[in-house]
């Protein structure tokens, strides 16, 4: 049976949304005129990190950086994986990318970490936050782009603020979640030796809720680099640029190297975040 449109009138959600986003237009271009500032300065510094030295001494770098948070194995891994990009002549754009995944996952963990706390610690903030973040996760990550390049035109900024309204959910729920799962009996050994909430929040809760709040990066680090290559489709440099110039060009080979850096990238971020939280924990349960 056909639903009568006038038993059930249609709810204008569109052409409400619509109407905020011009809103925020003709009422804060000042503001967000200033956050394009701070972003484009953020991505550049990043960028100039990654790139102002040879390319062969941020390979090391970046070995000597995975030999130490983890093992050899990941360093060997690294390096071939880095070197490996060189060759393909993916160097810059690899950069460029990462400077975008470490941008935004900076940004997702300074708003996604104290949101996460005063959730823990609010139960009335928690209770609206929540169904937030779960609008934030199932939303199609192509639906963030088209605001963006309203409030800040095509570009690099308008890729790092689709990805980190798209990655910051897992920050926030794990970063939650580590908190909860602090023993109420350390609590309360804390509170017998007269620690103040602050304190308890710093020296007990957060290093014991440290592994999760981790894995809340890791997380963060993959839907970035996800959400980068897809941000691509509104200006975005970087390999996501590379993986669209071929579809353009039904170049499978430009696609299929581009491909490659990302995994090369991702399996070498993923590495470091996880394993690097497990040998902290190893050298903590030896002492």
């Amino acid at each position: 049976m056909m639903v009568n449109s006038a038993t059930i009138p249609r709810i204008p959600l569109d052409k409400w949304a619509n109407s905020f986003v011009d809103y925020m237009i003709d009422s804060f271009s000042g503001v967000f005129t200033g956050i394009n500032q701070i972003m484009t300065s953020l991505i550049s510094s990043l960028e100039w990190v990654l790139t102002a030295s040879p390319p062969l001494v941020t390979v090391v770098v970046f070995v000597l950086l995975a030999l130490w948070l983890t093992d050899w194995k990941i360093a060997v891994f690294t390096c071939f994986g880095l070197l490996l990009i060189i060759s393909l002549n993916l160097w810059e754009a690899s950069m460029l990318t990462l400077s975008l995944v470490l941008a935004s996952t900076i940004i997702s963990l300074l708003f996604g970490v104290p949101l996460g706390i005063l959730s823990h610690r609010f139960n009335k903030i928690g209770a609206v936050i929540k169904p937030i973040l779960d609008i934030m996760q199932t939303m199609p990550a192509f639906v963030y782009l088209i605001p963006s390049v309203l409030l800040f035109g095509l570009g690099n900024v308008t890729a790092l603020i689709a990805t980190f309204i798209f990655a910051m959910p897992p920050a926030v729920r794990l970063t939650l979640l580590g908190l909860q799962q602090v023993p109420q009996t350390t609590l309360e050994a804390a509170e017998a030796f007269g620690a103040t909430e602050w304190q308890k929040l710093i020296k007990v809760q957060l290093p014991l809720a440290l592994p999760m709040i981790m894995s809340g990066v890791n997380q963060v680090i993959m839907l970035s680099l996800s959400m980068v290559v897809i941000s691509s489709m509104v200006g975005a440099g970087g390999l996501g640029a590379e993986v669209l110039r071929s579809i353009s060009m039904l170049d499978v080979g430009l696609g299929f190297i581009g491909g490659i850096a990302v995994v090369i990238i991702a399996v070498i971020l993923d590495r470091l975040t996880h394993l690097s939280t497990q040998k902290r924990k190893g050298i903590q349960s030896s002492k």
